[in-house]
Order: C-alpha cells, then structure tokens, then sequence
C-alpha cells in the first residue's frame, strides 16, 4: 500500500493511501471479528448502549515496496533432442531403461551392424588396390623422366605416365573417404544420446526396421535441470509500468531480487528454487496483444516435468512511500477500497487507498 502525498491516484503499485502534511507512519484500525464475548445484560436492566468494539491498531511506516507480478505460464524443457536413427537396419537391442536419466554419448539403441562391418572390410580392401597402384605408377612416372630426358622414350608417353600417376592419388583419396564414409555407417549402428537428460518411452521395439528411407524417430529425451518457464504479459501492462518509471512515480527494480523468478505451482506450493529472467521478448504477439517473458529455474531433483502450469512471481519495479496491510484492515466498497486510520487526535476516520497486488495475504 502506498501513501500519497498528491492526486496520483493512477499510480500502478500497491496500496495507495492520501496522507496529511509530512507524517512518518500511520496507524491503521483493524477490525478483529470475535475479539471477546459480549456482556450479557442482567435481567430487568434497560437497554443499554452497546459497549465499545474492541480493535486492533497496527503502526505501520511508508517505504519502498517491490512491486511483484504473477503471470500464468508452463515449464518447458532447457533442451530437447530427438533419438533418430541415422542408418537403416533391424533393431537388435533397447539399452536404457525407459524414463531413466541419461547422459551425452550413452549407447541407448544398437542396430544390426553386420551389412556395415562388411561395407567398411570392402572399403578397406579397396583402398588398399588403390595404394598399390598407385606404387606402381609412381615407379613408372620416375622412370620415364629421365628417359624421356635422354629422347629414349617419347614426350606423350612420360605424359601419360604422370597422369597415370595423378589419377591413382585421386583413387586413394577416393578410397579413403569411402573407408571412412563406412566407419561413420559402423559407428551410426550404436545409437547414443546426444544430450543429457531424462528420455521417455521407446517408440520401437526389438526387431524394427528402422531408418528405411527416413531418419526414424526412436526416443525423445529433455533435459530438465535446467527447466525453462514461458510466460506471457499483457503489453498494455507493460507500457503502464514503463511510464510510470519513466515518469518517476515508479523505481526501476534493481538488485539481487531484481532479476529473480519465482514458481507458484498449480497446487499452490512454492518452488524451493527461485530461477532467473533471461529475456522479455521484442515484438507484440498480434493476436493475443502479449508479451512472451522466459525464466530459466533449477531442477536439480527432477520435481518439474515439462508442460506443468505455473504462476510466476517477478519483481518488475519498485514503489517509494509504500505499505504492507493485512488484507483483512482494508475495505471494499463499490466507491473503491479504504481504511480506518487513527489521526493526530486520536479520532478514526476512514481513508481512500488504491491497491495493488496480494502477496502473502497482504496488500
């Protein structure tokens, strides 16, 4: 709640309350429900005036308060990667246990490798033809140079001899990357994961055909610590807070709160971990007029799964002259929100404010 020292009623914030000259806190009444039993009158007395409701007085001091928002979003994986087979053949063994954790590099498939075993002996048998001849036509280019030198053999065919020559280095490098195109088919047959992270069910079983004219999906696996939370703002909320900043009525939020997220899960607990905002996005969603926000927020145990509906809490800036008031001491009427508020004399009088969000059962 924020004390008001002019007509601001506008100001976007917490609480609001109009303050006389330049006092340093207010005491604010608060009706207790059920503080004590009534009197009984005795029997024949008259009526009675009632007796005095008993209050409570809380003394509270203007200051800066953060303003905090709590926007809807979900949880979404930091990292997600596909398991897909990148070669075709029989699936011959699952290797991981469905729903485990698993880490980069982790074999969790092997495909029938055989065809490729023999892909990489024949490229290999090939390179090696390939590197004998090319042996025998260096033999022939080097000795054709000084015979074509001394005119014992003609200009055409010491040509032929160094293309000859040429060629069979161009069958070598050819054999060699073919050799090498079969290790990479070999290695392709033992399917790892490409990240960490938690994977999900198999989507095909021992036998399968797999990697048939396309990359077939095996898996799916996220990483989860960790987890992303999505969330949206209304742009008109954006703006209203970016002026008042702009205007002084408000303080850009700063320090180590500044920049912390906070989880509401949907069955109203707290996430124990607070997580951090890494970026508000540029650009306007045209169809819904929101702005997409994302935090970045530890999930050491694996308590968040991807999807969840959250609530998050961000501390976007910061109001002066500010208070906190049990919700229960303020009143709420058609002509707006108020508050009883002790004076200078010692008399009660009921004073407008302008509330912002609840937090914690306050305003």
């Amino acid at each position: 709640m924020l004390f008001e020292s002019g007509p601001g009623a506008d100001r976007p914030a917490v609480a609001r309350v109009r303050r006389c000259g330049r006092m340093a806190a207010a005491s604010v009444v608060v009706v207790l429900a059920g503080c004590g039993p009534s009197p009984t009158p005795a029997p024949g007395a008259g009526a009675a005036a009632p007796p005095p409701v008993e209050v409570g007085v809380l003394t509270v001091t203007p200051g800066t308060v953060g303003l905090v928002t709590e926007l809807p979003g979900r949880t979404e994986a930091s990292r997600v990667a596909q398991v897909r087979a990148r070669v075709a053949g029989i699936v011959k063994q699952r290797l991981f246990r469905e729903g485990s954790d698993v880490r980069a590099g982790q074999p969790l498939f092997q495909i029938d490798d055989a065809p490729y075993r023999a892909a990489l002996a024949s490229a290999e048998a090939a390179l090696a033809r390939a590197e004998a001849n090319l042996l025998q036509t260096r033999a022939l280019a080097e000795r054709y140079q000084p015979l074509a030198a001394a005119s014992a053999v003609s200009q055409q065919d010491l040509v032929a001899a160094q293309a000859a020559y040429k060629q069979s280095e161009a069958d070598v490098a050819a054999a060699r990357a073919a050799r090498q195109t079969a290790q990479i088919n070999l290695g392709y047959a033992a399917v790892n994961a490409p990240i960490s992270g938690r994977i999900g069910r198999a989507l095909v079983t021992e036998g399968a055909l797999v990697g048939q004219g396309e990359a077939t999906q095996l898996a799916l696996v996220q990483q989860i610590d960790p987890m992303y939370v999505n969330f949206t703002q209304s742009a008109t909320e954006v703006l209203r807070m970016r002026r008042a900043v702009a205007d002084g009525r408000l303080q850009r939020a700063a320090g180590a709160e500044a920049a912390l997220v906070r989880i509401v899960l949907d069955d109203g607990s707290t996430h124990a971990l607070p997580g951090r905002l890494l970026f508000s996005d540029l650009s306007v969603d045209p169809g819904t007029g929101q702005i997409t926000l994302r935090a970045e927020l530890p999930n050491p145990g694996g308590a968040l799964l991807p999807g969840l509906y959250v609530r998050a809490r961000i501390q976007e800036a910061a109001a002066a002259g500010a208070v906190r008031l049990p919700q229960q001491a303020v009143a709420q009427a058609a002509q707006g929100a108020s508050v009883m508020v002790v004076g200078a004399d010692g008399k009660v009088a009921p004073r407008a404010v302008k509330l912002g969000p609840a937090v914690g059962g306050q305003w």
